[in-house]
C-alpha cells in the first residue's frame, strides 16, 4: 500500500475530483497518474496551488506551519507533491530533482486540471523550488493559453532560489520579465539563495514585491539572538501573503 493510501488520502481519477471536492471540500486526494493533493482552508481571499522545495514535500515542518498558517488568513491552499517526491517518500531515500523543464511540466498539468474545477482565480506559487517552478509558468502566460483555463492572477514565492547557493552569479532571472501578474517574494534576509545583500543590488522587475524576514534564513529560521522565531516569521510571512492576495484579487466565498 502506497504512503499516500497509508496516510488517508482518497484515491479518485482526475475526471472525478470535481465530485469528490464537493464531498470533501477540505479533503486530500491521491489522483490517478499523477499524486497527492491536500487542500486546507476556505477560499474567503483566494485559492493557491502552493509547491514545495527541492527537499522536502508537503509534509514537510515548514510548509505545514506555513500553510497552516495562510489558511487560517483566508486564503485555501492546494498542495500538491511532484512524482520525484513520491518516489523519495515511497522509498525512504533522498534523490534530486528532475530537470526543472520536467517538473514545470508537471506544474502545468496540475494547474490545467484544477483551475476548472473552481469559481475565481487560482494564484500559484511554491517553497523554493516551487516557487521557481510557478514563476516559470506564469512566465508563458498568455503564450500557453488553453481553453477554460484562466490566466494566472499572481504568484507566492517564500524563499526564492534566486541563485545557487555556491553559485552567486548564476541568477535565476531571466524569464522575470515576461511575468505580467503580480509576484511576491517573502524571503529571509540571510537566505543563502539569496539574501537582502544581494538582492537589493539586483534589478527586479517592477510588478514583484519582496517582504523581508528580520535574520531570517531560507525556511525563515532566525538566529536566537535576533529576538524572533520561526513561527512568528512564518506567521508575519502569511499575514503579508493574505494581504497581497486580498489586495490584488477580489474575495471569494466557499
Amino acid at each position: 500500500m502506497s504512503h499516500c493510501a497509508l496516510s488517508g488520502y482518497i484515491e479518485v481519477p482526475p475526471k472525478g475530483l470535481k465530485e469528490a471536492l464537493k464531498r470533501q471540500p477540505n479533503g486530500a486526494f491521491l489522483v490517478q497518474g499523477m499524486g497527492p493533493l491536500a487542500i486546507h482552508g476556505q477560499a474567503r481571499l483566494g485559492r493557491l496551488l502552493f509547491a514545495h522545495g527541492a527537499g522536502a514535500g508537503q509534509q514537510s515542518p515548514f510548509m505545514r506551519q506555513f500553510v497552516t498558517s495562510l489558511a487560517a488568513r483566508g486564503v485555501q491552499v492546494l498542495c500538491i507533491d511532484f512524482p520525484y517526491m513520491q518516489l523519495m517518500q515511497e522509498t525512504g531515500k533522498r534523490r534530486p530533482p528532475p530537470p526543472i523543464a520536467q517538473t514545470l511540466a508537471q506544474f502545468a498539468e496540475w494547474y490545467a486540471l484544477l483551475d476548472p474545477l473552481f469559481d475565481g482565480p487560482l494564484w500559484i506559487g511554491g517553497k523554493s523550488m516551487g516557487g521557481r517552478v510557478a514563476s516559470l509558468y506564469a512566465s508563458t502566460q498568455p503564450a500557453n493559453e488553453q481553453p477554460f483555463i484562466s490566466p494566472v492572477p499572481g504568484v507566492v514565492a517564500a524563499g526564492y532560489p534566486f541563485h545557487p547557493t555556491k553559485a552567486p552569479d548564476k541568477l535565476r532571472l531571466d524569464h522575470w520579465p515576461a511575468i505580467a501578474c503580480p509576484m511576491l517574494i517573502l524571503q529571509g534576509e540571510r537566505d543563502p539563495f539569496g539574501s537582502l545583500e544581494e538582492v537589493t543590488g539586483y534589478t527586479l522587475s517592477p510588478n514583484a514585491e519582496l517582504a523581508w524576514l528580520k535574520d531570517g534564513d531560507h525556511d525563515f529560521k532566525p538566529r536566537r539572538f535576533s529576538g524572533v522565531t520561526q513561527t512568528v516569521l512564518i506567521d508575519e510571512a502569511t499575514q503579508v501573503a493574505a494581504s497581497f492576495v486580498r489586495a490584488h484579487g477580489p474575495g471569494l466565498t466557499g
